[in-house]
């Protein structure tokens, strides 16, 4: 990636009416107290109260239990070494986990193409059609990427894979993903984005040698805080959803193992990423499918009409940041499980610092699909959606060489063309 101008991004022409906020030290320590305090309790839940036969088990222990005797023996060990395998001078092996997800794929191609060792692990759980996710499978399987089928709460099968490979680095991209979906299953985000971090972690801290690890944060993480544009040095301990409680609790985990173990830890808030091959819970994607349709579409506005806008990031541009935060991690400081010096620590936002209204990315949408749009205004749900998010990127341009350079037109032209060819043309069922 080239190096570019280190001068700060601008707040744009958005622009948010400034909100009475009293930043007494006392509802501070109270909103910190509460938020611990609500992480805690869930992980209470998860781990002592939540019985197994009270419910079903979930994809991911299923997907376990089948593969407890698969994930050994001479042939899996062989295509496992073949897909981590560097093939380039300066090459590097990841792990990369979710790497079936859309932006874990996405990552997983990119360091294929440019000779990194690469061996993905994914869970393929149901949050959204797995068919969709097997596609992403059977498209790196061609480019040589081979995806185990496993879960990072799986603490044997990652040090297999450990014991099999010594990874320089992972990319950690595995997650409970949506805001939305928490008020429906609460435990699932304590078990994929604490529990699951936790498991990983362990791994990497007992890994001999320890990979420097980069993983995927939230732009989520900034909850109800009003300032724009957002800085990582902002204050992030007002969440407005579960989904960035975790993700909150995860940058909060990252600094502990990192404190404690010497793990090399960067983390990445991104900033609503879309593009082809995106996840159809995403608005830009099911506003996709609804008009085309001709189903009607919910436009959400804020208190007083006030307009909801995102910082729209394409997928290209959050992958250019994610390997250049890969090629700049420094290496772990600890080995066997012990620290040996300090280790680096860091957090970048990821975003593209240009928020736009969703109504003008519904305008855009049916511009290029040609069908006129069924708009539903209505006002924006207590469901842990937020008005806006906007991104200050100066840090990660300054150390990473991170720029943007896809607008919002262009890249959804890019994600219709893609959409229309896989579920139009190529007659899947847009579910």
């Amino acid at each position: 990636m080239k190096h570019i101008d280190s001068t700060p991004s601008t707040p744009g022409k958005f622009k948010m009416e400034k909100s009475p906020y009293n930043r007494l030290r006392l509802h501070s320590s109270l909103a910190k107290l509460t938020f611990w305090s609500f992480v805690f309790l869930g992980l209470i839940f998860v781990f002592f109260f939540r019985s197994p036969s009270s419910s079903s088990p979930a994809p991911s222990d299923l997907s376990r239990r089948s593969l407890r005797s698969s994930y050994g023996g001479p042939n899996f060990e062989k295509r496992v070494r073949a897909s981590a395998k560097i093939r380039s001078r300066n090459g590097i092996s990841v792990l990369v986990t979710g790497a079936a997800g859309f932006v874990g794929s996405h990552v997983s191609a990119a360091l294929k193409r440019r000779g990194d060792g690469v061996l993905g692990l994914d869970n393929f759980n149901n949050y959204y059609d797995p068919s969709l996710k097997r596609a992403r499978q059977a498209l790196l399987e061609r480019s040589g990427v081979y995806i185990v089928e496993g879960d990072i709460n799986d603490s044997a099968l990652l040090k297999k894979l450990f014991d099999i490979v010594p990874f320089t680095h992972v990319m950690h991209l595995a997650a409970q993903a949506g805001v939305r979906y928490a008020m429906e299953n609460p435990s699932s985000y304590v078990h994929s984005n604490i529990a699951g971090l936790v498991s990983l972690l362990e791994a990497c801290k007992n890994a001999n040698p320890q990979p420097a690890i980069v993983w995927a944060s939230s732009s989520s993480v900034y909850g109800l805080n009003t300032k724009v544009p957002f800085s990582e040095r902002d204050r992030t301990d007002q969440p407005a959803s579960l989904y960035a409680a975790t993700k909150k609790a995860g940058e909060e985990i990252a600094h502990t193992y990192n404190h404690i173990y010497g793990l090399s830890l960067t983390g990445l808030r991104f900033f609503t990423v879309y593009g082809p091959w995106g996840r159809p819970d995403m608005a830009y994607f099911f506003f996709a499918r609804d008009i085309l349709q001709g189903k009607s579409i919910p436009i959400f506005e804020a208190a007083n009409h006030g307009t909801v806008a995102r910082d729209f990031t394409y997928i290209e541009d959050i992958v250019k940041g994610c390997l250049a935060a890969l090629d700049t991690a420094e290496k772990s400081t600890g080995s066997g499980g012990k620290k040996k010096g300090p280790a680096q620590l860091r957090v970048y936002n990821l975003g593209n610092t240009s928020p736009v209204p969703v109504s003008d990315l519904v305008s855009i949408l049916e511009k290029l699909l040609k069908v006129k749009a069924k708009r539903l205004i209505m006002k924006l749900p207590r469901n842990g959606d937020v008005q806006f998010t906007h991104a200050n990127i100066s840090s990660a341009q300054r150390e990473l060489g991170y720029k943007p350079t896809t607008d919002l037109k262009t890249g959804l032209k890019k994600f219709v063309e893609w959409y229309l060819g896989y579920y139009v043309d190529g007659k899947k069922s847009a579910q």
